[in-house]
């Protein structure tokens, strides 16, 4: 759509529509981690937004910058852009970009161990967040405290997951697993920290974010974990509970036939089938599928997939295709 309106904007002459929408296309490249595309989008939206004054054009140009900057391990960087952003709007940030940039502003100064500068911001993003007007506020906000308070950042993680689950947005989750990783790498849980990393490397390759995804894959191996492109022990890595998730959904199953055949939550399937794609490295219940019967070539069906196939009988065919993430 940003490209479409740029086309347009070109054609009609809207220099600053023109400005906002590279920012736009620079902010969705600082996902994909497109360094020279960011760069190039972000040095149009600057040149305009500065002769013409559009405060909103030059932050959001600057965020994705800041966001490029992190997917690199350029904190520092990260922080001194994103600095002016999230100043108070008499001082120069913008009012409908500075409280939503706070959470990289946040990540930044923590990583460069300027984490004191951010007290005040948090406190900020604390009463947007109790608006309810963002759902992945909650979640974001717990995740600044992690990196605020290090003596308590693992419950502070695993609150902001758990408020992950009730929003959308892979891609601000996938960010919270890496820094949670990181962390539990630092405090020598190299075990919780390989599965917290693998699940962050498949949900940054499933939103297309590549540069994010080799961070992910680095501090992987920072942890002593195989590659990704040889997973470790293949099927023989995974627990007695994720094997029978695993053939279930290789035969079909939904999360919630799989949940009522196993007698557990939808969202406790959900967190496990996420495991189970992190710890094989598939990234679709196709791929999963596949390796199950390339391991299991001759194997008949398992008896909990026969259950789920008679439930499905019993209550009408309303069963699923195989879709690229796990969530049914």
């Amino acid at each position: 759509h940003a490209e479409e309106g740029l086309r347009a904007a070109g054609r009609t002459g809207q220099r600053n529509a023109a400005a906002h929408l590279h920012a736009v296309l620079a902010l969705a490249l600082s996902v994909e981690g497109d360094e020279a595309g960011v760069a190039a989008h972000t040095g149009r939206a600057m040149d305009t937004a500065r002769r013409h004054g559009l405060a909103q054009a030059a932050a959001l140009a600057q965020w994705a910058s800041a966001r490029a900057d992190l997917s690199r391990g350029r904190a520092p960087e990260a922080a001194a852009r994103l600095r002016p952003v999230v100043r108070p709007v008499a001082r120069g940030g913008h009012f409908a970009v500075r409280v939503l940039a706070i959470p990289c502003y946040v990540e930044a100064t923590a990583l460069a161990g300027q984490a004191g500068a951010a007290r005040s911001a948090v406190e900020e993003f604390a009463v947007w967040a109790s608006l309810g007007g963002d759902p992945q506020a909650p979640a974001l906000l717990a995740r600044c405290r992690a990196l605020l308070d290090p003596a308590e950042a693992g419950d502070w993680y695993e609150r902001a997951l758990h408020r992950h689950e009730a929003a959308s947005g892979e891609f601000e989750r996938a960010r919270t697993l890496l820094l949670y990783g990181k962390w539990l790498r630092r405090q020598r849980r190299p075990r919780e920290a390989a599965d917290r990393l693998r699940e962050a490397l498949v949900a940054f390759e499933q939103c297309g974010a590549r540069g994010w995804a080799e961070m992910a894959d680095s501090e992987l191996r920072a942890s002593g974990s195989a590659p990704r492109s040889r997973p470790e022990g293949g099927l023989a890595g995974l627990t007695a509970q994720q094997m029978r998730i695993a053939l279930l959904v290789a035969d079909g199953a939904t999360n919630r036939e799989v949940a009522v055949r196993l007698s557990l939550s939808p969202r406790t399937v959900d967190h496990h089938l996420r495991n189970v794609f992190a710890t094989l490295g598939v990234r679709s219940r196709v791929d999963l599928a596949r390796m199950v019967d390339r391991a299991h070539p001759a194997d008949p069906a398992p008896p909990e997939a026969a259950a789920v196939r008679a439930v499905r009988d019993r209550h009408g065919p309303h069963a699923e295709r195989p879709r690229a993430h796990p969530r049914a």
